[in-house]
C-alpha cells in the first residue's frame, strides 16, 4: 500500500540519513527501484513528472501500476507515489487519483500566490492523508519545460513557506537538474546552514542529485537534507546498458529482439544505480 512520504522523511532527518526519490518512466524503471528498495529494506519515493506521467498514459495508470507492483512483487518496504514539480492543477489531479504525495512548484509565481496556491494544495493533501513538497527558488536545469538557473534560495522565504505546514521543502542550493556543467560552482551550503537554522525539524529536498560528488552529499544530508531526487543518472545508465547489448549484436542472437531481454540489461543498470545511492545515502535497512 502506498503511503505518505511524511515519517519516512521525518525518521530520514532524526537519523540523518536521507530517502532516495527516484523517478520512474515506465514500467521497467518502476519495477526495478520497488525490487531495489525490497533487497536494501530501505523506504523509497518513487517520483513522476508531468511530462512522465503523460507518457506513461496517464495518472490513473502510473497508480493503478505502482498499486500492482506493491501487491504481485510483495513490496513491503514504505513506498511513497509523488508528483515532481508538479504545476497547480496537476497536484489536485494526482491527488484525485491517488498519488500519495505531490510536490507543488509554485515557485514561478509571486511569493504571495505560490504561499495561497501552496496552502490550497496541503489543505486538500491533508484531508486524503497524502504529503506536499513546496520549492523556494528555481532549481537550474530543464524539467518538463519549467526552467531554472540554479538560483539561491532566501531562507526568510523559506521559513514562509515551511510555517504553512509543507511536510517537506526543495530550496535551490545552486543545483541543477540534468548533467552539471564543468563551471559549476558546487552547492552553496552556507545558504543550507542558515536555511536549516530557520526551517528546524522540517526535512529539506536536494533536487538535481546526478553529479554533486558524493562528499557534498554527505555533507548535504548532515546540514538537513533528508530527501535526493535522482532521474538523470538511471537515464544515463539504462542507455549506456542498452546500447552496449544492440552494439554487441545481441539484439540479433535467438530472440534477443524481444523486450524482455532488451530491455533487461538497461532494467539491472537501474538497480545497480539506485543501490549505489540508497547506500550513499545511509537508508538502507532503515524500512
Amino acid at each position: 500500500m502506498l503511503v505518505s512520504a511524511k515519517e519516512m522523511l521525518d525518521k530520514a532527518k532524526a537519523g540523518k540519513y536521507a530517502i532516495g526519490h527516484i523517478n520512474i518512466n515506465n514500467l521497467e524503471w518502476a519495477k526495478a527501484v520497488l525490487l531495489t528498495a525490497q533487497e536494501c529494506n530501505s523506504p523509497v519515493i518513487l517520483g513522476v513528472s508531468e511530462g512522465a506521467g503523460k507518457y506513461m498514459g496517464g495518472y490513473k495508470t502510473v497508480v493503478g501500476m505502482v498499486n500492482g507492483l506493491l501487491d504481485e512483487l510483495k513490496i513491503t518496504v514504505p513506498v511513497a507515489l509523488h508528483l515532481d514539480h508538479g504545476s497547480y492543477e496537476g497536484a489536485i489531479e494526482c491527488l484525485e487519483k491517488g498519488f500519495s504525495s505531490v510536490m507543488f512548484d509554485g515557485s514561478k509565481y509571486p511569493i504571495e500566490e505560490n504561499i495561497e496556491k501552496t496552502k490550497d494544495i496541503i489543505r486538500r493533501a491533508k484531508e486524503l492523508g497524502c504529503s506536499v513538497e513546496a520549492e523556494v527558488g528555481a532549481i537550474g536545469g530543464e524539467e518538463d519545460g519549467v526552467t531554472g538557473n540554479g538560483e539561491v534560495a532566501d531562507p526568510q522565504e523559506c521559513k514562509m513557506i515551511a510555517d504553512l505546514g509543507v511536510d517537506m521543502l526543495a530550496a535551490g542550493i545552486g543545483n541543477i537538474h540534468g548533467v552539471y556543467p564543468p563551471n559549476w560552482k558546487g552547492l552553496n551550503l552556507d545558504v543550507l546552514a542558515d536555511i536549516q537554522k530557520l526551517t528546524g525539524t522540517m526535512p529539506l529536498v536536494l533536487h538535481g542529485g546526478t553529479g554533486i560528488p558524493d562528499e557534498m552529499v554527505k555533507e548535504a544530508i548532515s546540514l538537513g537534507v533528508s530527501k535526493i531526487n535522482v532521474n538523470t543518472e538511471c537515464q544515463i545508465v539504462f542507455a549506456e546498458a542498452t546500447r552496449k547489448y544492440i552494439e554487441e549484436g545481441k539484439d540479433h542472437e535467438k530472440k534477443g529482439y524481444d523486450p524482455r531481454k532488451l530491455l533487461k540489461p538497461g532494467f539491472e543498470a537501474i538497480k545497480e544505480k539506485v543501490k549505489e545511492k540508497m547506500i550513499l545515502f545511509g537508508s538502507v535497512d532503515k524500512a
